[in-house]
């Protein structure tokens, strides 16, 4: 049995000066001084993760910056792995004289208040293409959904006790290829949702959940 470290915990541990415990996970950017630099630090990360059997997700900008994300997704949480990679990492990239830089860490998450959960929740799953999150306890309600690339926002369900009588002031657009827009429109409307105003597609599409939260489907098309 793995086991789960507190987000306090990890972030008392030594050798972790360059890391920030955010949202389940432990972060670190760093800056090289070119972009060749920076993959060259990736690079390394890589082989040092191989041999540790315990991967990063990585992220690398111009010009030469890398965010680093560390969590142990079978306990959905910190582990001894995370912490001991981490101390690896950040070796490495003393030794290549990368910046930390660890202010940057940030986490994003969306919130949807929500009268009936079980009936908005598979509209959101659909139109952003995201998986549902498990549950903590195993068998309570599903209540939040994530990228299955942990590349988007996580989005998470807040249980209303009334509703709220005023138009929503937020929607969220949804970008995706052109060659899975009306795919993507279609499964949202099969998932509970309803089209509100297709007049400028292939554009984006305006949709809503059961709730009336709404949401784009969005493409390069017909924008020329």
């Amino acid at each position: 049995m793995i086991g789960k470290l507190r987000a306090s915990v990890v972030q008392a541990r030594s050798g972790l000066g360059d890391w920030r415990v955010v949202s389940g996970r432990i972060d670190a950017s760093f800056r090289a001084s070119s972009f060749a630099g920076a993959a060259a630090f990736i690079n390394d990360v890589a082989r040092a993760a191989d041999a540790a059997g315990h991967h990063p997700d990585v992220d690398l900008r111009y010009p030469g910056h890398v965010h680093i994300t560390l969590t142990t997704h079978a306990v959905d949480g910190l582990t001894e792995a995370d912490v001991a990679l981490a101390r690896t990492i950040s070796d490495i990239a003393a030794t290549a004289r990368l910046a930390s830089e660890p202010q940057r860490a940030l986490g994003v998450e969306v919130a949807i208040d929500a009268l009936d959960i079980d009936a908005v929740r598979p509209f959101w799953k659909a139109v952003l293409g995201y998986d549902d999150e498990p549950p903590s306890d195993g068998d309570g309600q599903v209540v939040a959904i994530v990228d299955p690339q942990r590349i988007g926002p996580a989005f998470w369900f807040q249980q209303m006790d009334v509703a709220r009588p005023q138009r929503n002031r937020v929607h969220i657009d949804v970008i995706v290829a052109h060659d899975v827009a009306d795919e993507r429109v279609a499964a949202a409307i099969v998932a509970g949702g309803h089209l509100v105003n297709g007049d400028a597609a292939r554009a984006f599409w305006v949709l809503a959940d059961p709730e009336g939260n709404e949401a784009c489907v969005c493409t390069w098309q017909d924008r020329d």
